[in-house]
């Protein structure tokens, strides 16, 4: 795969300037920058989805699988097993070809050769999808992911976030594409799952490129690192894994700018020179003459000084709440929930305490998010109850920005009527969205942008109750750091799910309740990665 001079603007931002890159057909790639900067719109580049205004991207004629953050473009009555079974088009390639042995029955001569290269052609494809043994495989692999088989009846809109992306996986590589683009593949995922994918690309005969802000999992399988720089609009490639691609960039960042300390250093002796020479006396030829020299060699230093690359800001973030919070902010009583007969949770009870950090935690699919929607009060419970302090402030971040209203402006999603135009416009330049930004609708922005349109929202909301479901998804590794360390010092309580240990571990989690189960235990690490090893193994 190559990208030659790569050129497109948006309306309100350019993205790539003469960018460039080259790929080998086996190469394992992370694709990194800050959110906004245009990885997922290389992909849809790549797709052919987004049309570039020059340059061109060379893709050998190879099937390409496409794993998007966002699952969205599915038909909404569609059960989890059509939804697999249809990545392989199997079906449609066995009805062509029934067709095609009728037509050839009833032609001769040329007519019927053309056929029967279409015949011999779709024979082929057939055959390359595994026909006989496609089923078994289909079995296998979701096995594999450890999808419980009582999923594949159900409709893909039932499913949780972490189900989805089991599911979204099993469609992808049970499509069998050679070469794979995986948009955040690890958000929503538990160990076990995250495990077996990670073994899979590794050994994936094929290219792979990865967006994703997960470092452990860049730096468990990719040989290269494609960077594209949102100061430059540039792309850059480097050898080797995420850390291999950190050292190599700080190394020359250190590099450039000795040279430009050099460099400017060097230009201060000429022009020194220069201004003695020009200031001496009109006889004193061999000074001037030497001035001239050095005149010329200052102009050459100049026209060679290269600039400082811009630094790209980062986000600025200060949660606090409005008020002090009730000493107990939430007690959720003996509640009882299912979507169908059968009960997602069962006789449910805990309280929170004011200022606690408090961690959900269990596979996919067992009812972490849906026990947030119950707290938020989205679902209501079959029995039991939940209530909250007289004092209590609440606010949520959905693992899907369900919170978010996508046909609106980022600052009218924002905007809770507390603050001026030009408050909301301060704190929305904090959250790297400055000038017209804060008037683009929410529906064209990057996920990362939303998360942080998000947090913008709740930030806002001054809550001293504050429910957050996979926080880190789609932020890169600094505002995930960023904001860990915001919620570190929040002074009120959090409700947490989350699959990132570094974040759980930075925020001082105080207690854990663990689904199905439903047991309460104080927070360690070791707790954590015992359960997780439990999962992992089950």
């Amino acid at each position: 795969m190559k990208g030659t001079n790569l050129n497109l603007t948006f309306p309100l931002e350019t993205i790539y300037e003469d960018a460039n890159f080259q790929l080998q057909d086996l190469d394992k790639v992370g694709v990194v920058g800050v959110n906004g900067a245009g990885k997922t719109t290389l992909f849809k580049v790549i797709l052919k989805e987004q049309e570039l205004d020059s340059g061109k991207i060379q893709v050998a004629n190879k099937n390409i699988g496409y794993l998007p953050q966002e699952i969205k473009d599915y038909d909404k009555d569609i059960t989890v097993f059509d939804y697999i079974m249809n990545a392989r088009p199997i079906k449609k390639l066995e009805k062509e070809l029934t067709n095609l042995y009728t037509e050839v029955a009833e032609v001769t001569g040329k007519d019927q050769d053309k056929i029967m290269k279409k015949i011999s052609k779709t024979q082929a494809l057939l055959e390359y999808y595994h026909c006989y043994s496609a089923e078994n495989e289909m079995l296998e692999l979701i096995s594999n992911l450890e999808i419980d088989f009582d999923l594949l009846d159900l409709k893909l809109t039932d499913l949780s976030g972490g189900q989805k992306s089991k599911i979204a996986f099993a469609h992808l590589l049970y499509s069998m594409p050679e070469i794979l683009l995986l948009d955040e593949p690890t958000n929503h995922l538990d160990v076990g799952t995250r495990k077996f994918i990670t073994d899979y690309l590794k050994h994936y005969k094929g290219m792979v490129l990865i967006i994703s802000h997960d470092v452990e999992f860049l730096n468990s399988i990719t040989n290269k690192i494609l960077h594209i720089d949102k100061v430059t609009k540039k792309i850059k490639t480097y050898n080797g894994n995420y850390n291999d691609y950190i050292k190599k960039e700080k190394q020359e960042r250190e590099l450039k700018e000795a040279l430009i300390e050099k460099q400017e250093k060097e230009i201060e002796k000429l022009k020194a020179f220069v201004k003695k020479a020009n200031e001496a006396s009109a006889t004193n030829h061999n000074l001037k003459r030497m001035g001239k020299d050095r005149e010329v060699k200052l102009e050459k230093a100049l026209r060679e000084l290269q600039s400082r690359d811009k630094i790209y800001k980062k986000v600025r973030l200060n949660i606090k709440p409005l008020r002090e919070g009730s000493k107990i902010p939430v007690k959720v009583n003996d509640i009882t929930f299912g979507y169908t007969e059968k009960n997602l949770i069962e006789n449910l009870s805990f309280n929170l305490t004011n200022n606690e950090r408090f961690l959900i935690v269990g596979e996919n699919g067992v009812g972490k998010s849906t026990l947030l929607k119950l707290i938020m009060g989205i679902y209501k419970p079959k029995k039991g109850t939940i209530w909250f302090g007289n004092k209590t402030d609440i606010a949520y971040y959905a693992q899907e920005l369900e919170i978010l209203d996508e046909n609106k402006t980022i600052i009218e999603n924002v905007d809770n009527g507390r603050y001026s135009e030009r408050e909301l416009r301060t704190t929305l330049g904090n959250f790297l969205f400055t000038g017209d930004d804060v008037f683009k609708k929410v529906n064209v922005l990057s996920p990362g942008e939303k998360a942080r349109v998000g947090l913008c929202k709740i930030m806002l909301m001054q809550a001293n109750l504050i429910v957050l479901d996979e926080p880190t998804n789609h932020l890169d590794p600094i505002t995930q750091k960023i904001i860990g360390e915001n919620f570190k010092k929040y002074e009120g309580s959090l409700i947490v799910v989350s699959h990132n240990p570094e974040f759980v571990e930075q925020i001082g989690v105080n207690r854990m309740l663990i689904l199905p189960r439903g047991k309460l235990t104080n927070y360690s690490k070791e707790k954590l990665d015992y359960y997780y090893k439990i999962n992992q193994n089950n």
